[in-house]
């Protein structure tokens, strides 16, 4: 029970911090759309487009942590905590899509470049590094190892150089005339959110492909559970994510005839928690002479069809 306090404890910072963020972000979002659109700033809309992903990010993750901890009822035997995932890969799709229309629109601009406010774009770039520094710094305090607030991270800090990209531009543009410096500077912002995008959609895709947690590698983890005194052999390794942070395994646990199958299956648990970190373990210990031979392990006899009960 402590633990689990603890942890809603940490819960309830990271959603306050969460909620700090969101509120400078929007707060600045509307002074720059109405600002972009008078000046005519690609540069500056794109950034107000991926400041309102950063918004619905964040909004999305707070969403998706209140879901995320309530308890598991009913056929979600492991809660909503995978929601969390869900939000994560979603950030990504977003910002996915938004890689694709401002490189579009960046190459037209860079055709057709329009006339465009350096001032107006410098000013507004400066104010955004503020209020995304603020934001980011924020975010950096919750835990960033769940993957629904490492996007709502990365979405700011994406912006955060996008903002940097734009005040160069209008910089350039103040004092060159250049105005493609406009549409290079989407351009920059358009590779920054690809990055990003692969990131979230790499880390939540393995875990909805219930890949081996990043940083854990099944074959050392066998290895070490094989190297326990007593155990024969182990079959039916699986180690997955639940959500991020939460691994769990399961196994099948062979160990010699002479061992105590419970006090083994203790060290093992043991073993994987201070090792591997990993807490949630689902393992079958049998003796070795117990059990069906190694091929048929896992495998229902059915009938055939001339048997009658």
């Amino acid at each position: 029970m402590a633990h689990d306090h603890a942890h809603g404890i940490g819960r309830d910072i990271d959603r306050r911090l969460l909620a700090g963020a969101l509120g400078l972000i929007v707060a600045f979002l509307v002074g720059e759309v109405v600002v972009g659109f008078v000046v005519g700033s690609l540069a500056l809309l794109a950034d107000a487009g991926h400041m309102l992903t950063d918004a619905g990010a964040i909004g999305l993750a707070l969403v998706a942590m209140r879901l995320a901890a309530r308890p598991a009822t009913g056929a979600y035997t492991y809660g909503l905590k995978r929601v969390e995932i869900l939000s994560a890969q979603v950030n990504g799709l977003t910002l996915a899509a938004l890689v694709v229309v401002f490189l579009v629109e960046g190459v037209r601009r860079l055709l057709h470049p329009p006339d465009v406010s350096g001032v107006a774009l410098a000013v507004v770039a400066a104010v955004g590094i503020l209020v995304n520094l603020g934001a980011a710094a924020l975010l950096a305090r919750a835990d960033r190892r769940s993957l629904n607030v490492a996007g709502a991270y990365w979405h700011v800090v994406t912006d955060l150089f996008a903002f940097l990209a734009t005040l160069a531009a209008g910089l350039v543009i103040r004092w060159t005339g250049w105005t493609r410096a406009d549409a290079v500077a989407a351009l920059v912002v358009a590779a920054l959110m690809a990055v990003a995008a692969y990131r979230l959609l790499r880390d939540s895709s393995r875990v909805f492909l219930e890949a081996t947690p990043r940083g854990l590698d099944a074959g050392v983890v066998e290895a070490a559970i094989r190297g326990v005194d007593g155990v024969a052999d182990v079959h039916e390794l699986h180690v997955w994510e639940v959500t991020s942070g939460f691994p769990a395994l399961s196994a099948h646990v062979l160990v010699d005839p002479s061992a105590d199958c419970h006090e083994r299956r203790v060290a093992i648990e043991a073993l994987l928690g201070t090792t591997f970190a990993i807490e949630h373990t689902t393992l079958q210990v049998d003796h070795r002479n117990d059990v069906l031979p190694t091929s048929a392990l896992g495998r229902r006899i059915h009938p055939g069809p001339g048997h009658h009960a």
